[in-house]
């Protein structure tokens, strides 16, 4: 019996993924609708997002999130690479004003400490270069901002859809890259919601 591969032990695992677009990425877009609403919550929640924020959502989605810190009276752009995603965004956002901007991890089209939060919700793993997403990362973040990403808890050896989050090892992976990044006090945690696990970095941008 061959024996099971397993994920890189690198914090961006699937960054080769071709993103998503046409009927598929639509179809992913839609799915993405159930159940972000409460890692929303849980984002938002973790960073303290109050009306005096400038929140930027990297890799949206649909935009449950961002619309979350919306809601909170917070200055908000959703950026994500799939216009298909921005365009749903757009189609589910009401009541609130957000930014929508179509960019990438690497590339943020922010300019220079504009933003007082900065989270990532089940993306980093996708990003293509981790450390320069960490150096946008901060260099959009304004001294003293919050730097946030959540991802599944996965297992050493998942496969498939099973496999995009992050093992205990990855999250200690990004928490020490932001370390290198230049961020201080990276920890992580783990957040159980029913049968949802979830892994979280935290980070200061000094």
């Amino acid at each position: 019996m061959a024996a099971a591969s397993t994920a890189p032990l690198v914090a961006n695992h699937h960054g080769h993924h071709p993103g998503f677009s046409g009927i598929s990425g639509l179809v992913a877009g839609l799915t993405m609708l159930v159940g972000r609403a409460e890692v929303g919550r849980l984002a938002a929640g973790l960073t303290a997002v109050t009306d005096q924020d400038r929140v930027v959502d990297v890799g949206c989605g649909p935009g449950a999130a961002a619309r979350e810190a919306a809601r909170r009276g917070a200055q908000v752009t959703g950026v994500d690479p799939a216009s298909v995603m921005l365009d749903l965004a757009r189609r589910f956002t009401h009541g609130v004003r957000i930014s929508w901007q179509e960019g990438a991890a690497e590339a943020l089209p922010l300019g220079d400490g504009s933003a007082t939060v900065l989270w990532s919700i089940a993306t980093v793993h996708h990003w293509r270069d981790l450390d320069a997403g960490l150096a946008e990362a901060r260099r959009v973040l304004a001294p003293g901002g919050r730097l946030l990403a959540i991802e599944r808890r996965t297992r050493a050896g998942a496969r498939g859809l099973a496999s995009h989050g992050w093992t205990d090892e990855q999250a200690a992976l990004f928490a020490g890259a932001c370390r290198a990044a230049g961020f201080s006090d990276p920890r992580v945690t783990i957040d159980r919601r029913g049968r949802r696990t979830m892994l979280v970095v935290q980070a200061i941008r000094t």
